[in-house]
This record gives C-alpha cells, sequence and structure tokens, in this order.
C-alpha cells in the first residue's frame, strides 16, 4: 500500500523537530495548525449541504448511518450519540457503526478496519433500506470497512457520502457527495485524530445539526426538544420556554409539565 501522496500521511516541515520542544512550543505549533481547520471546511461548505439529503431521509422515515474505523468510527458514534438527547429524537434515528463493533470504541480490533465485507454486514444487520443516507468517514479515504459499506449502500439504492481529508480518495470516489477536507500534515505525522479528526468532527456537527434544524427540532436558535434527563436540562428546558415566549418561570414549569415534558 503506498501512503506516500497521501496528506494525512505527509511530514510536516513546520514541525520537523517536534521532539526537541518546550511543552509551550509544541501547544503553540499545535494551535497554529489547528487554524487551519476551518478554513479547510470552508472550501467545502457546498458539499456539506449533504444535509439536505439527511433532512429528505428523515422526513422519509430514513435514517442516517456513520461508518468508520479507528478515530473516525469513534466521532461518527459520539456524533450519533449525542442526537436523541439533544434532539429528542429515537437512537436509531442517527446510527453510528465503527469497524470492531463496541468494544473498538476503547481498545483497537486488528484488521477490522481491513474487511470490506464486515462493512457490507454491519449495514445488512441493520437491515438497511434505500430511504437510508450513509456518510463514509476516513480521514485516510481509503479505508476497505468503509468502502464496503458504500458499495452495498449503492447497490440498495441509498444517498451516499463520504468525510475524508484527501482530494480524490477513494471513499469520496465511491460516494454520491464526497466532502474532502484538506487540513494539510499532521503536528505529529499520520496522527488524523489531530486536525483531520477535529475537521471531521466538525462536518458531522453540520450534517446533523443542520438536517435537525430544518424539520423543525429548533424554534429560531433555541433546541425544543431537548430531553430533560437531569437537573441542568430540566432548568434549560425552562429557560428556553421563558425566552421564546416571555413568560414567567413558573408559568413555564406549569406548561412543560402539562405536556409532559
Amino acid at each position: 500500500m503506498d501512503l506516500s501522496n497521501m496528506m494525512t500521511e505527509t511530514r510536516n516541515p513546520d514541525t520537523m523537530h517536534l521532539d526537541e520542544m518546550s511543552p509551550l512550543q509544541i501547544v503553540t505549533a499545535m494551535n497554529r495548525e489547528d487554524r487551519k481547520v476551518p478554513l479547510a471546511i470552508e472550501a467545502v461548505l457546498p458539499q456539506i449541504t449533504a444535509v439536505e439529503a439527511v433532512e429528505t431521509a428523515f422526513r422519509n422515515g430514513g435514517r442516517l448511518f456513520y461508518l468508520g474505523a479507528g478515530t473516525s468510527g469513534r466521532l461518527g458514534v459520539l456524533d450519533a450519540s449525542e442526537c436523541p438527547p439533544t434532539f429528542g429524537v429515537d437512537h436509531g434515528m442517527v446510527v453510528g457503526l465503527i469497524a470492531g463493533g463496541d468494544r473498538a470504541l476503547r481498545f483497537p480490533i486488528e484488521g477490522a478496519e481491513d474487511s470490506r465485507e464486515l462493512g457490507r454486514q454491519d449495514l445488512a444487520d441493520h437491515n438497511l433500506q434505500s430511504v437510508d443516507v450513509i456518510t463514509g468517514i476516513a480521514a485516510s479515504g481509503r479505508t476497505p470497512y468503509v468502502l464496503g459499506a458504500l458499495d452495498y449502500a449503492r447497490s440498495l439504492g441509498c444517498r451516499t457520502a463520504a468525510v475524508a481529508c484527501n482530494r480524490d480518495s477513494a471513499v469520496g470516489r465511491a460516494a454520491d457527495i464526497a466532502i474532502e477536507a484538506v487540513v494539510s500534515p499532521e503536528v505529529l505525522t499520520g496522527s488524523t485524530r489531530l486536525k483531520a479528526g477535529t475537521a471531521q468532527k466538525m462536518i458531522l456537527n453540520m450534517i446533523t445539526t443542520g438536517a435537525m434544524v430544518r424539520i423543525g427540532k429548533a424554534y429560531q436558535n433555541l433546541m425544543v426538544d431537548v430531553v430533560q434527563s437531569n437537573e441542568k436540562l430540566q432548568t434549560r428546558a425552562e429557560s428556553i420556554v421563558m425566552e421564546a415566549t416571555g413568560v414567567s418561570w413558573p408559568e413555564a414549569r406549569a406548561v412543560i409539565d402539562a405536556a409532559g415534558g
């Protein structure tokens, strides 16, 4: 496998002496590099309007699936897991799948990301339907697990997107929508949990937040379906009702209770 032409594997000329830097120099170098992430994302904003495909799926009873391996897979699972409490949706509406299963969230699973069949099987196990949308996440843009999933999804007629950090990536070519945020070489060569991971997290935030807002999960810029699972969130719900309507706290609490939360 030739990785030499991948931006995510290239050495950063500004950090060639990383091992000789002081703590302040290290974090300064990382902060300087991190500033490049929003600019890389700005360049692919037209592609991130994949939000529209996800909105359409949601309106038609479909689901959003994220698939990835390693850091990319963990970021997908993270974004999916935050949708139910934030937007009050069912846990099956946004699904995060990681190569190797839930154990891979904490431990490396050798060889899992190298299996195209595993990507296909994970989607088949979730009874993938043509109305669903699949987003493959791979910093390198070549993860076999993701490629197998994208191929299977397209064979069923699903809309597909890919999030990568190299141009003209294999996953981008395998998807309907290629979101390729090229963030330049990492401070620590090949450590794509850094800028690449930050870019992927920001893009996933945009996709789910944008789609949820479009289907009515916000009033103005307020979260109106937040799940009140603890004291902080109960207080937040009261504040949202007060802010949106101008009522007092007792009135806000009363109408929330009357609505069953």
